[in-house]
């Protein structure tokens, strides 16, 4: 049992991830701050805060319906680590790692969600 959304590995996982996307951006180009920046950022901040908000939700439904917006937001990270290659913005390295890093937070949040599904919600009011 949890006694807060800080205890669950999946908000652990993505709230890393969210510190690694602030600090890569920070080395992207300045003419890049309000665009892909601001868009990252703003996606990867979204995978915990929704894995927050949806901690306190009573029902299944309304829980997977904010774990579920917690993957999409994933999944555009996903997109914008392999934009970031692409463009020369990342090196290999750091590919590499934000690559294991969004895996690993979806890995767990895939399992939570599952975890919520297979949940017997019959003795809950």
């Amino acid at each position: 049992m949890t006694n807060s959304f800080q205890d669950i590995v999946a908000w652990k996982k993505a709230h890393e991830f969210v510190l690694m996307v602030y600090r890569v951006t920070r080395g992207f180009p300045d003419f890049e701050k309000y665009g892909l920046c601001s868009q990252f950022q703003r996606a990867a901040v979204s995978i915990p805060a929704n894995i927050a908000e949806g901690y306190r939700k009573l029902g299944r439904t309304d829980k997977l319906r904010f774990f579920n917006i917690a993957q999409g937001s994933l999944e555009e990270c996903r997109y914008y680590v392999i934009l970031s290659k692409d463009l020369g913005y990342i090196n290999e390295e750091e590919y590499s790692m934000m690559g294991l890093s969004i895996e690993d937070a979806s890995r767990m949040l895939n399992a939570y969600c599952k975890g919520m599904i297979d949940k017997d919600y019959s003795t809950e009011l």
